[in-house]
């Protein structure tokens, strides 16, 4: 699996190490008590619908870019930093990636595990 970005007919690869939280416990583990991951990889959580999700930091010693999606669309991007980051937005798949992988995705942008 990888995750892939799209945005005006070009893609590129965010991640190609792609792990999904499907399970409540590694829905709630996340990456937590990880000491880091690699630059290629992504960790997924796919939700039955849209409805505004969270994601904290807690026991997280690294900084991440999270992207909220619906329908595989980019509604919305946030830096969460080590230890005391949190966010909120609707979605029905939220993606974390290494701090800066995300820098080149925008709101409206497609984002996809291939």
């Amino acid at each position: 699996m990888k995750l892939v970005h799209r945005r005006n007919g070009d893609h590129t690869t965010l991640a190609s190490d792609v792990e999904t939280a499907d399970s409540f416990l590694t829905k709630a583990r996340g990456l937590m008590f990880r000491r880091t991951i690699p630059d290629d990889y992504a960790l997924v959580f796919r939700f039955d619908d849209v409805d505004r999700h969270s994601l904290h930091m807690v026991f997280v010693p690294f900084d991440i870019d999270a992207l909220w999606l619906v329908g595989g669309e980019v509604a919305k991007k946030k830096r969460l930093s080590a230890w005391t980051g949190i966010g909120f937005g609707m979605a029905d798949t939220i993606v974390e990636l290494p701090a800066g992988a995300a820098d080149d995705v925008e709101e409206g942008d497609l984002v996809e595990v291939e």
